[in-house]
C-alpha cells in the first residue's frame, strides 16, 4: 500500500483517475480562468482564489485583466493601481507579491513564466500550491497540488488524519501524469462542490466506491469560534468629495490602503445613518456609520467621488461606500 492512501493495487488507482477524470469532463464548473492554459491567467486565478470564495473572484478577475491584461502591464503599473483594483479582495499581500513577481519574470525572464514548479518557487508570493498549479495547469508538469479541498478529499478516502509531507506523497502517488493539470483540478472541485467540509454529498461522489470514509471523518478539534466586535466610521462628503484616510505604509495590515475615518464613540443617543456588517478572519464586525458634517479641521484627505475607482480602498471602505450609494 503506497503512503497515506488506501487504493491498494494499480488498478484500484487507475480506476479512481478514470472515474474522477470523467465525472470532471462532464461536471465541471464553467469557469473564466478555465478558458485557455495561459500562464498568467492561470496564475492571477490562483492567487485570487486563495482564501477567497469562487463567486467573489469572478468580477474582480475580469477587471483585472481588463486593467491589466498581460504580465507586462502588470509589471509596468503602479502599485496603487494594481491595490485599487484588487480593492475588495483583501489580503492585499497577494496584489503586492504579484506585482513584485511580475517585475522578476519580466526583468529576468523576458516576460515568459518559468516552466517548472521549482523555478515558479523562486517568485515573490508563489509557494508549493500555486508553484505545482500554474506547472501541472498551463505546462502539464506531473506534479500534484495539495490545499483544503483536495486534503478533504485524501483523508476521507484514506480513512486517516494526513498530514505535512504525507499529504504530499498521497496527493503525488495518485496523479494522473497524463493529464496532472486536469487532474489537480478534478480533485479541488470535488473537495469545493462533492466532498465538502461540512455534509458532503457522497450518493453524487464518482469515487464513493473506493472512498474509506463515505462521509466526515470525526472531529479531532473544535472550530475557532468567531469573534464579535462594533466598530464605527465617519462618513463626510462635500461637493463631490469624500474624507479618506490612508493607512501608514509600514502598518501590519492593509499598509497604504485608503479608509473612513474611524470614531472613537457614537454621537450620544442619536442613531447612525446605517449599518454594515464585515468580516476579517475570525473576527465579525458590525459597522455603524455615521455621516457628519465636513470637520474645519480633517484628519485625512479630500478624495473626488470620481477618483475612488482609482484609489486602493479597503473593503470596509468600499462596502461602506457603495451602501452610501457614492460608489
Amino acid at each position: 500500500m503506497r503512503p497515506g492512501l488506501e487504493l491498494e493495487g494499480r488498478d484500484k488507482q487507475r480506476n479512481f483517475r478514470r472515474r474522477l477524470l470523467a465525472w470532471y469532463d462532464f461536471h465541471r464548473r464553467d469557469l473564466p480562468w478555465r478558458m485557455n492554459r495561459d500562464p498568467y491567467r492561470v496564475w492571477l486565478s490562483e492567487i485570487m482564489l486563495q482564501q477567497t470564495r469562487v463567486a467573489a473572484v469572478i468580477a474582480h478577475y475580469h477587471e483585472f485583466l481588463r486593467r491589466f491584461p498581460t504580465v507586462k502591464k502588470l509589471a509596468a503599473a503602479r502599485e496603487a493601481s494594481v491595490l485599487a483594483v484588487w480593492s475588495g479582495l483583501g489580503y492585499y499581500r497577494r496584489a503586492r507579491s504579484m506585482h513584485a513577481a511580475a517585475k522578476v519574470i519580466v526583468r529576468e525572464h523576458g516576460g515568459k513564466f518559468p516552466a517548472t514548479a521549482e523555478e515558479l518557487r523562486t517568485l515573490p508570493g508563489i509557494g508549493r500550491y500555486t508553484a505545482a498549479a500554474i506547472a501541472s495547469i498551463a505546462f502539464d508538469q506531473p506534479v500534484a497540488v495539495v490545499d483544503g479541498n483536495v486534503e478533504r478529499v485524501l483523508q476521507r478516502v484514506s480513512g486517516r488524519r494526513l498530514a505535512g509531507e504525507e499529504l504530499w506523497t498521497a496527493a503525488n502517488h495518485l496523479l494522473d501524469a497524463k493529464r496532472p493539470g486536469d487532474f489537480n483540478q478534478a480533485m479541488m472541485e470535488l473537495g469545493a462542490t462533492v466532498c465538502t467540509p461540512r455534509t458532503p454529498t457522497c450518493l453524487t461522489c464518482p469515487v464513493i466506491e473506493l472512498c474509506a470514509t463515505r462521509g466526515e471523518l470525526a472531529a479531532t478539534s473544535k472550530p475557532v469560534p468567531q469573534k464579535k466586535r462594533e466598530i464605527h466610521h465617519a462618513l463626510s462628503c462635500r461637493n463631490g468629495e469624500v474624507l479618506l484616510l490612508q493607512r501608514a505604509r509600514d502598518a501590519s495590515l492593509m499598509p497604504g490602503m485608503w479608509e473612513l475615518p474611524e470614531m472613537a464613540s457614537t454621537n450620544g443617543g442619536a442613531r447612525p445613518s446605517f449599518t454594515v456588517r464585515h468580516s476579517i478572519t475570525n473576527t465579525d464586525y458590525t459597522v455603524r456609520v455615521w455621516r457628519i458634517p465636513p470637520p474645519p479641521l480633517p484628519r485625512g484627505t479630500w478624495i473626488l467621488v470620481q477618483r475612488l475607482g482609482q484609489v486602493a480602498l479597503t473593503g470596509l471602505a468600499r462596502k461602506i461606500l457603495r451602501k452610501a450609494v457614492i460608489l
